[in-house]
């Protein structure tokens, strides 16, 4: 009975490093991410080390000789354990101490039994087959292992009989004794496999299971952030209609509908329904959809006109690839309002402009009738008398205005691309300078000219630029009294140059000023109101802008900005 005693014991303290591997290799891994170091490729080496250590130092300590003869020690189970699972140099050092201390607790020390005892014999053979055990499966390591201890242990059980101390004829309960000591070395070695081998993979489905998680919120983070990016509003619900995720633009649209928007964040609408979080908002009836493509229907859209909005609403079911079973919905909501406002403008303007064209049309086929009238009143008025005069020069007087309002509306309808060349203001100036002086001497008003000298060429067309300059120098004109001053002034702009217009008449009132480039709007008893519209487009057609600065008493400056070709 206390043979067996003794043989437990040593097998429970052999057996040590495979009940305490577990424990070890989660403090030590847990160890080598804390501070971002491990054993290269077997991080639980130290853990490893230290339970082998103490279990051969615990085996040594506690070595005895059943009936005095035959040696247990099951020490160099730990050890050769050491050697195929953990580092060389981790497996020699424990070899090297196993040599050492051996002397200090062997019982009968004998030099024979020191060689077999120590299962020195079998240290080369171990290392040797270190690499290739690892790189094995379970059942190559059970056998290897299982094989070493068999070795290991057979050599310490005949060493007795290699000493002299015990013949091979003697009880059989001594051989028994030993084969038994055998059989649990096989034991071991297989607890051993098992227990490593174990942990190893549980901690490999373990990292598997966290590399997948990590993945899973990378990829879950990024769709969210996608999802935030988008204009529109996205709800993606799960089969029972329950929020599972939200974007920014829905969360703004909801809190849009919200006594207390800033208090109401994003945890608060998840895992609840899409009916419950809807009640009371106007696009409610979006829930009602989801529930509809939940049952498996196609996709569905519609517009939701909700107080001054209007929403494109858009809900689809969310399928398995493969069975198409339903296990989500997923709603989109576009607030589209600045798109139909837009779309509405855009159909105005082309009805606008097809108005435009007819009355182009019209009044160019005017202009011929006209001119026939007014050549047949310029015979009329040579074979009347004299005192007829003055109604033939009324009369062609308001035919020539005519003529002028629709040369001026044709002007303006006409939206074909400028055709301009390389020009320098200066010039074009230069050459309108004697008409406007000959139109200033008979109002009696002067004109003064400021040109820039720096002013680069600018991209014009000639025809039009002075059209332009003709119109605001007329309009500056007829704004003034006698000894008026017109100004026409040339200055450098950043990235273009500027043409400015001024006079000394009274101004315009901040009322009109807003009205001014609007056709057919005028402030002159005669006027027709395209003037300024007229400039207006010759200016964009250029590519630039035209702005006026008038204060009521001090006169009107329009100051024309060209970009640089």
């Amino acid at each position: 009975m206390d043979a067996v005693k003794e043989i437990m014991l040593q097998v429970l303290i052999a057996s040590l490093p495979a009940f305490l591997f577990p424990l070890t290799f989660e403090r030590s891994h847990c160890y080598g991410q804390h501070n971002n170091r491990s054993a290269k490729g077997q991080p639980f080496a130290i853990g490893l080390t230290y339970t082998c250590l103490c279990s051969t130092l615990l085996c040594d300590i506690f070595t005895s000789r059943l009936w005095d003869v035959i040696p247990l020690n099951f020490g160099i189970l730990p050890l050769f354990a050491l050697m195929l699972y953990g580092r060389l140099r981790d497996g020699v050092a424990l070899a090297l101490m196993q040599l050492i201390l051996h002397p200090l607790f062997a019982v009968n020390y004998t030099l024979v039994g020191y060689i077999l005892e120590t299962g020195v014999l079998l240290f080369p053979c171990v290392l040797l087959t270190s690499r290739y055990f690892q790189r094995t499966g379970r059942q190559g390591k059970v056998a290897i292992l299982s094989l070493f201890f068999m070795g290991g242990e057979t050599m310490i059980g005949l060493s007795p009989f290699f000493a002299g101390s015990m013949s091979f004829n003697s009880d059989l309960s001594a051989l028994s004794v030993w084969l038994v000591n055998v059989l649990v070395t096989m034991l071991v070695g297989s607890l051993f496999v098992y227990m490593i081998e174990s942990t190893l993979e549980k901690e490999k489905l373990r990292g598997q299971v966290m590399q997948l998680s990590r993945e899973y919120f990378r990829e879950a983070e990024k769709l969210q952030q996608m999802m935030d990016a988008a204009p529109l509003g996205i709800v993606l619900l799960d089969q029972q209609s329950y929020i599972i995720s939200i974007n920014d633009t829905f969360l703004q649209l909801f809190r849009s509908y919200r006594e207390e928007p800033e208090e109401l964040r994003r945890e608060d609408l998840l895992l609840r329904r899409l009916d419950d979080v809807l009640s009371g908002v106007p696009i409610e009836s979006i829930a009602s959809r989801v529930e509809q493509s939940l049952e498996g229907q196609t996709k569905m859209t519609d517009l939701i006109k909700a107080n001054d909005h209007i929403y494109f609403t858009s809900t689809s079911p969310i399928q398995k690839s493969h069975s198409q079973e339903v296990i989500g919905a997923v709603a989109i909501v576009q607030d589209i309002t600045e798109l139909e406002t837009l779309r509405m403008e855009l159909n105005h303007v082309e009805r606008l402009s097809l108005v435009g064209q007819m009355a182009a049309g019209i009044t160019h086929e005017i202009r011929n009738p006209m001119a026939v009238v007014r050549g047949f009143l310029q015979l009329m008025r040579e074979k009347s008398p004299p005192t007829l005069d003055h109604y033939y020069r009324i009369v062609m007087e308001e035919l020539d205005r005519a003529n002028g309002i629709i040369n001026d509306f044709l002007s303006l309808a006409q939206n074909r691309p400028v055709e301009s060349e390389k020009c320098h203001l200066h010039d074009i100036i230069k050459e309108l300078t004697p008409l406007l002086w000959a139109d200033a001497n008979l109002r009696g008003q002067t004109i003064e000219v400021k040109l820039d000298d720096r002013l680069p060429t600018l991209l014009l067309n000639a025809k039009e630029i002075k059209q332009l300059i003709l119109n605001l120098s007329r309009n500056a004109m007829e704004a003034m009294e006698e000894k008026g001053q017109l100004t026409l002034e040339t200055r450098v702009a950043d990235q273009g140059g500027l043409l400015l217009v001024s006079d000394t008449g009274p101004g315009i009132p901040p009322g009109q000023r807003d009205k001014l480039f609007e056709p057919f709007f005028t402030t002159k008893a005669k006027g027709t109101g395209l003037g300024l519209a007229l400039c207006l487009s010759i200016v964009e057609r250029h590519g630039g802008k035209i702005s006026v600065d008038s204060a009521e008493g001090q006169g009107t400056t329009f100051t024309v900005f060209f970009p640089l070709s």
